[in-house]
């Protein structure tokens, strides 16, 4: 449910902002044009935004066509269902064109590319792959084998009934689902798997030219797509944003980030950069993490490997504690998302990065500050406590003392007699008289 309802934030942000930049870049399109769009990476929430704004110009605008370039490994099940949904229900034609060669739609990218009108595919891409890896993200760890069922039934029905609707090959889509098999683009084409295999832009709309395609509505569409204007939908600097931040390495960075400036803080506090930084970082994070299968026994191992840098910044002896929370930081780092699921995972450099500048950092810089902040005051009335001092006029047992360059009071503690030229140390300040004891 807090999953949903954070999805459910970020498609409202990102409408919001939609419906005041559509409008500018419908009217500058024109009727009876190609629109254009890019998706390359997972799909997620940003994605989500992206695709709906994208159509949503195409319909307002009179566009002919909307091609998708898709290069995907994957993506969040809420935001592939409802990228397909958006699609089957578009009142323009929706091609997604699986390009450019060596790019793939594999797991949420088979879903997608079966949802359009038209599938289409560039020579040396690839299908399939699309077995569900914890669909949804719950974080709750490896599914048990009913669930795992369930969602994998759930999983191939919608994506047999999609590619039986659009008259392709249900079957081997099904396959796809419950076996994790692959096509080349040729192979796809010869089973029914797509429509089209084009080696460009170009090559594509001659080939989409005058084929009929039936919308959600029952209208159907003759295309003329060979000699339009092309427009292109960008994505918006809001949704750039949002698609970094989810960026599972970048958001396991500004974790860890978060971190190391409250603990900083924590340990030496006065200063209030840090700790703002690092809270900042910390909510950041957190909202990204919102968005992504995080596994939670991860992030508690995470947590915990900071609790046992902190306990060694504050324990009297360093480098146990923080060699036991590096390691447990490098399992969390590994564990933070579920095995096998290529569209979600964390950098190996990252998170050897990570562990070794985690452990550097708490183990010898925080340490170091904690040891300075802990050392006796070697400055002011404080620092003169054990200092040694010449007497400059004779102690008997009061008189005169000169330490760090300045005249002070002295009383000998025992009241012996000091000379001038003996030395003494200070043992004790009473108001602006040194208490001394002669040395040895």
């Amino acid at each position: 449910m807090e999953r949903l309802e954070m999805n459910r934030f970020v498609r409202a942000f990102f409408v919001a902002v939609s419906l005041l930049l559509g409008p500018v870049l419908a009217a500058a399109a024109g009727p009876n044009h190609v629109s254009l769009m890019e998706i390359r990476g997972p799909i997620t929430p940003a994605i989500v935004s992206y695709v709906d704004r994208g159509i949503t110009i195409a319909e307002e605008a009179g566009a002919t066509l909307v091609v998708i370039q898709l290069d995907t490994p994957g993506g969040l099940d809420d935001s592939t269902r409802k990228i397909m949904q958006r699609i089957i229900a578009s009142r323009v034609p929706v091609v997604v064109y699986v390009a450019p060669s060596g790019a793939r739609a594999a797991s949420a990218g088979l879903f997608i590319t079966q949802a359009a009108h038209i599938a289409a595919m560039a020579p040396d891409t690839n299908i399939g792959s699309a077995h569900p890896v914890q669909l949804g993200g719950s974080g709750s760890g490896t599914p048990d084998s009913t669930m795992t069922q369930k969602i994998e039934n759930d999983a191939a029905a919608i994506a047999r009934s999609v590619a039986e609707t659009r008259g392709r090959n249900g079957v081997w889509v099904e396959r796809a689902v419950r076996e994790s098999v692959n096509l080349a683009a040729r192979e796809a084409l010869e089973q029914n798997v797509v429509d089209i295999v084009a080696p460009d832009l170009d090559g594509l709309l001659r080939a989409l030219d005058g084929r009929i395609v039936r919308l959600s509505s029952g209208q159907t569409r003759t295309l003329a797509v060979a000699n339009v204007d092309r427009q292109r939908v960008d994505m918006t600097i809001a949704e750039r944003v949002l698609l970094a931040l989810t960026d599972p390495t970048l958001a396991y960075l500004l974790l860890t980030i978060g971190m190391y400036g409250l603990i900083y803080e924590f340990a030496n506090p006065g200063g209030w950069f840090p700790g703002v930084a690092g809270f900042a970082a910390l909510v950041v994070a957190l909202f990204a993490l919102g968005t992504l299968p995080v596994n939670w026994a991860g992030m508690a191992l995470i947590a915990l490997a900071f609790g046992l840098f902190l306990a060694d910044v504050l324990a009297v002896n360093h480098g146990g504690l923080a060699a036991a929370g590096a390691i447990v930081l490098a399992l969390g780092s590994i564990f933070l998302f579920p095995f096998g699921d290529g569209a979600f995972s964390i950098s190996p450099v990252a998170i050897a990065g990570v562990v070794t500048v985690t452990f550097a950092f708490f183990g010898i810089v925080v340490s170091a500050v904690v040891r300075t902040a802990r050392r006796p005051p070697t400055t002011g009335r404080e620092g003169l406590i054990g200092g040694i001092a010449i007497v400059a006029r004779d102690l008997a047992p009061r008189g005169k003392v000169q330490i760090e360059g300045e005249l002070w009071t002295a009383e000998t503690t025992d009241g012996t007699r000091a000379t001038r030229g003996d030395r003494v140390r200070v043992q004790a300040m009473d108001g602006m008289t040194l208490r001394v004891v002669a040395v040895s």
